[in-house]
């Protein structure tokens, strides 16, 4: 293996743990998130936390020397993931969370890989090997077994629209996993991160000013115990690990990852918020659980596989 090469794995492998701190803590973030709306509007909740977070970023990289405003080249990028992933997603599924509980909110939310797939195959020309296949289609598998269509509520209108916001907030992380993965632009995720939230921010205090009022927070411990976390950690931390990661994955490897989300945020809202866990849902964790799994494990034969490639030794399945 070439300098060049051993690099690569190191740097993918630091990658890949990042994405799964990331993803633990956005597990986490859930039911956070549900304890902050006793405390404060859901749209005001979203105002904070890209603020706090933006802020965090922002003082980090000026201290730092990193601080950098985005060439024209990857502003495509900073209004997609700023308007789209952040904004968007986020006070849909803030609004969401009033009226479905914290864990069927992330399975709802992360059905990204419904979206992505399909997409990918048919528009970007992404190949799908037969283990990313069978991961993709057990991992939807699993969500649909989660959400159970068969016992839910269709006669509550309040609900059915609660939960078609958490699909279209999937439908909107889902072109951002498909952006940043087909990208070509010149700052990381974590130069452009603090540009992207401060873009969230922005719409997001008029929108909370307009819609729900004048701030509402009753500052409470609680309150800012719940800020501390989703500002520092569930925002700037885990927004550019999970969007450096989208980089480097491709875009239907890391849309199933990211199920891993609903599955740690499930357990955490049992555990934390009482949620009940039977025997659908734990059958569906399971599901899940192995469409990760496979999909992110390289088989023996893959890791021990090399291509000569123009005289050059490259590591099989190195996108994996």
């Amino acid at each position: 293996m070439t300098a060049s090469a051993r690099d690569q794995k190191s740097a993918k492998l630091k990658g890949i743990l990042l994405l799964i701190g990331a993803i633990v803590v956005w597990g986490a973030n859930w039911p956070v998130m549900k304890s902050g709306l006793s405390h404060v509007s859901p749209i005001w909740l979203s105002s904070l936390r890209f603020a706090t977070g933006g802020l965090c970023l922002f003082a980090l990289q000026a201290l730092t020397g990193k601080l950098r405003f985005p060439p024209r080249k990857d502003w495509p990028l900073v209004v997609s993931v700023g308007l789209l992933q952040m904004m968007t997603f986020t006070v849909l599924g803030a609004i969401a969370m009033t009226e479905v509980p914290a864990g069927r909110s992330a399975v709802l939310a992360y059905t990204t890989p419904l979206w992505v797939t399909p997409i990918a195959v048919l528009f970007f020309r992404e190949k799908l090997s037969r283990r990313q296949l069978t991961g993709t289609l057990l991992g939807g598998a699993g969500v649909v077994v989660l959400f159970n269509p068969f016992t839910f509520n269709w006669s509550d209108h309040a609900l059915v629209l609660a939960n078609l916001m958490l699909l279209t907030a999937s439908f909107t992380w889902a072109m951002c996993i498909l952006h940043l993965r087909h990208h070509k632009g010149v700052c990381s995720a974590y130069q452009l991160a603090p540009w992207q939230m401060l873009l969230a921010s922005v719409p997001l205090i008029v929108m909370a000013r307009v819609v729900e009022g004048p701030y509402d927070g009753d500052g409470s411990a609680s309150l800012i115990e719940t800020l501390l976390f989703m500002g520092p950690f569930a925002t700037a931390f885990c927004f550019v690990a999970v969007n450096a990661a989208s980089m480097w994955l491709s875009s239907t490897s890391m849309s199933t990852a990211m199920l891993g989300v609903p599955v740690i945020g499930l357990l955490m809202s049992v555990v934390f918020l009482g949620e009940h866990l039977t025997l659908t849902l734990a059958a569906g964790l399971l599901i899940i659980s192995s469409g990760i799994l496979i999909v992110t494990m390289k088989s023996p034969k893959r890791r021990a596989g090399r291509d000569k490639v123009s005289g050059k030794t490259v590591v099989a399945g190195e996108n994996i």
